[in-house]
């Protein structure tokens, strides 16, 4: 997954850093008060060293301090024992080097002016024009990868932020706009999720209902019965409607995931109001005690009228808890395109991205929750009912190599 993405950013970033090291060294003329200041503050070190601190009785032989006069009778009388020759050997006898003990260690010395220099040699620094020139890779790879352009915008901007006119190490510009890239994209994931387990199993008047909406083709159906697997996997009851009346088979497709599941399901005659097999649904629902109506819908392009007011019509009378966009997370920007329309037209609570397994470049998946600002809440990993995993922005991350 996102096999594309990866190496198109793998390779950005090391043209990046080729570039940035082809650009000049940072110039800066130190100021002669500025070596002086040098000069001063080594000097100040030197003069703060702590002197050595020799024990007492090597002092008193060496300076000659006073005694009191009882210990130095004492000393009289045992340099008199020692006899002439025995003094002369002590007065040139080591001083025993165990017993001499330094108060406190040399401070550690600081950057020198030469090693300074070195420093600044191994620098440099990228301007906002050099900046917007280096970016290019990453604008391609971006693009080329489904990712939408405010986005790819957002991007440049967080990382021209932490990059752009500030000294950077050579040797640290990978890391730098690795860590860079990692926290944008981050970024683009701060909208808070919610669990669909929990808020129906919080509902206190059941049953919790959701409206499933998307255009043809993206696995709308065979998402919802992948959704009433994981409800029954977790001990929750379900009943799903077959609101799309439009569509031919659809209605028999449903049929068959819900037989195969051991799900009941509601059904009228195609060209039935779609509200009215919703409604039925939740009357059967509540006589039944059960936990949820999953409702699906007809497929929709935002330039159907006449479909979309449908649509509207059965989230007036329903009401629904729930209204979840299935979006095909191959299609990229049309994908995001569509979760825009619907959002705008009913205002959608959550996306599902179907055939997330086979997009190697997710760009949608990177993109849609910072247009629309709603959550991913899952996305389909398989063609089996298991295939439905929970979102995860750190999988997306890794998946992508940062």
């Amino acid at each position: 997954m996102f096999g594309f993405l990866k190496d198109k950013l793998k390779s950005a970033i090391s043209s990046f850093s080729k570039k940035a090291e082809e650009l000049p060294e940072i110039k800066e003329e130190t100021p002669a008060s500025a070596v002086i200041e040098e000069q001063k503050e080594q000097a100040k070190a030197q003069e703060t060293k702590e002197p050595v601190e020799i024990p007492e009785h090597e002092e008193n032989f060496f300076i000659g301090q006073k005694k009191e006069p009882v210990e130095a009778m004492q000393e009289k009388k045992q340099e008199e024992k020692k006899g002439f020759f025995g003094r002369i050997r002590d007065k040139f006898k080591k001083p025993d080097e165990s017993k001499i003990t330094i108060k406190q260690s040399r401070p550690e010395e600081k950057k020198g002016f030469l090693d300074k220099i070195k420093e600044v040699a191994s620098t440099t620094k990228i301007s906002d024009k050099e900046f917007d020139e280096m970016f290019y890779d990453f604008e391609i790879a971006l693009l080329e990868s489904n990712v939408a352009y405010s986005v790819v915008e957002k991007i440049k901007s967080d990382l021209k932020k932490d990059i752009a006119n500030k000294p950077v190490k050579r040797s640290d510009i990978d890391d730098m706009v690795e860590k860079s890239l990692k926290k944008s994209i981050l970024s683009l994931f701060d909208v808070e999720s919610f669990s669909l387990v929990e808020k129906i199993k919080g509902k206190k008047e059941k049953p919790f209902t959701m409206v499933f909406v998307g255009v043809n083709g993206v696995g709308k159906t065979s998402t919802i019965a992948k959704i009433a697997n994981y409800l029954k996997k977790n001990n929750l009851s379900c009943v799903l409607a077959a609101g799309d009346t439009w569509r031919a088979a659809s209605i028999e497709q449903l049929e068959h995931h819900a037989n195969k599941l051991g799900i009941k399901i509601i059904k009228h005659n195609y060209g039935s109001d779609p509200t009215a097999v919703a409604y039925d649904a939740v009357s059967y629902a509540k006589s039944n005690h059960m936990d949820a109506v999953l409702i699906d819908t007809a497929g929709r392009q935002h330039s159907n009228v006449n479909l979309i007011s449908e649509m509207q019509k059965i989230i007036r009378v329903i009401k629904p808890d729930l209204k979840i966009f299935i979006g095909e997370s191959i299609t990229g920007s049309d994908c995001i395109e569509q979760a825009s329309s619907f959002d705008n037209a009913i205002g959608i609570d959550g996306i599902i991205l179907s055939k997330a397994d086979i997009d190697d470049k997710g760009g949608a998946a990177i993109s849609i929750e910072y247009i629309v600002k709603k959550p991913i809440i899952y996305i389909g990993m398989g063609q089996d009912y298991d295939d439905l995993k929970e979102f995860n922005k750190d999988n997306v991350l890794a998946s992508i190599g940062l």
